[in-house]
């Protein structure tokens, strides 16, 4: 499983808020190219994100659901990416003071992209982490430098 980890210099929830935002998807996920749709109460568990991955002409329909959904802590999806196959992405908040620590892990689960890990597993592990540290990159451009009153702290609808 691949693995990778940033400090974002923001709390919790306002990384929470980015990834919350279902539109912001294409943004920091590498791959990703059009969001089509999010399905009303993402990211609570069983709801998805509709969109398309590579470049035109060659774009692909595709989908991302949520497994698991722990607001302000842990996001796990199951990424759709054919041709390529499903992936198992696993995201985790840690507070470090007034900064937020995000792990992403990643494992190819279903289609060739599984049966090339099994066989090409150093090699994969490389792509996947260079893959996944632009994502978090991106991620954390996205939550440092845009104005906080897009990206507050918390949840729509929490009282804390």
């Amino acid at each position: 499983m691949a693995r990778v980890s940033t400090v974002i210099e923001a709390s919790p929830g306002r990384v929470w808020r980015a990834l919350s935002d279902g539109w912001l998807y294409p943004l920091w996920v590498v791959g990703a190219t059009h969001m089509r749709d999010v399905d009303e109460g993402y990211p609570e568990a069983g709801t998805r994100l509709h969109h398309s991955i590579g470049a035109w002409p060659l774009l692909v329909k595709d989908n991302t659901l949520v497994e698991e959904c722990e607001p302000r802590s842990r996001l796990v999806l199951r990424a759709s990416g054919w041709p390529a196959g499903v992936a198992k992405i696993e995201l985790k908040l840690e507070s470090e003071g007034s900064a937020c620590r995000v792990t992403m892990f990643e494992e190819p689960i279903e289609g060739p992209g599984r049966i090339a890990h099994q066989v090409l597993r150093p090699v994969s592990e490389w792509a996947l982490t260079k893959r996944n540290s632009e994502c978090l990159g991106r991620l954390k451009a996205i939550v440092e430098r845009r104005d906080a009153d897009l990206l507050p702290d918390g949840v729509p609808g929490d009282q804390a």
